[in-house]
């Protein structure tokens, strides 16, 4: 219970260990993820490729493999610089995403619109985005036009919340442009601890803030019993 659930990925690439073995330790990461909720609400990860983002691709993998056994209602997951990209693994193992990412390197211009926009048009209706990037969004249509689009679709009838995985260099340009058209937006800021990615799941498996609240609203108060007063 005490090992991180990352660890014990990291710990496969040196170990040197047969099939058996890789697959009873895999067994044992999932189940403390696991552990730490699933995630009930359609998701889509896209993952930031664009020139410098090297570290956003190693993140956005990593991430890839640690919600996939954990999403109930789909997952999609895209890659984009100015065009995006959707990945697909065979599997949820580390290895799996892996053999998924390869090929994807961190070039090109910053779009983080494009995806979104290439869900709306595939129809592909998710509740909550996680964006693994360093906001630095700098092609038009900006990321909230986009998502103002997708929530706008009556196809799509809904506004997804948006989780920024931010990598690299302070900014908060998508954060606070989403937050302008009234997205529900949280930040998890990356600070180079890849054991710490499994927060993220604990944000990815509670409801909306709203759903949170009514949460909180119906639990009954404890009630002070008085005391019978002395005659």
């Amino acid at each position: 219970k005490r090992v991180s659930a990352l660890k014990t990925r990291e710990a496969l690439k040196v170990a040197g260990v047969d099939a058996d073995m890789t697959k009873i330790v895999e067994d044992i990461g999932n189940q403390q993820i696991k552990a730490k909720g699933t995630i009930k609400r359609s998701t889509a990860l896209l993952v930031d490729k664009s020139g410098s983002m090297t570290q956003a691709i190693e993140v956005g993998k990593l991430i890839a493999s640690m919600i996939a056994p954990i999403c109930e209602a789909g997952l999609y997951v895209y890659a984009f610089d100015n065009m995006s990209y959707e990945i697909k693994a065979n599997g949820n193992g580390l290895s799996d995403w892996e053999r998924a990412f390869k090929g994807i390197v961190a070039a090109g211009n910053t779009s983080c619109c494009v995806a979104v926009e290439v869900m709306r048009k595939k129809k592909e209706k998710v509740e909550q985005i996680v964006i693994v990037t360093d906001q630095g969004d700098n092609a038009q249509p900006l990321m909230h036009e986009a998502v103002k689009k997708y929530a706008e679709d009556p196809e799509m009838g809904v506004m997804p919340s948006v989780i920024i995985v931010h990598v690299g260099s302070p900014n908060n340009c998508v954060e606070k442009n989403l937050m302008s058209i009234g997205c529900e937006v949280d930040v998890y800021t990356f600070s180079g601890d890849y054991y710490s990615l499994p927060a993220l799941v604990p944000m990815l498996a509670r409801g909306t803030k709203l759903e949170l609240l009514m949460d909180i609203m119906a639990i009954q108060l404890p009630v002070r019993e008085r005391k019978a007063e002395l005659v």
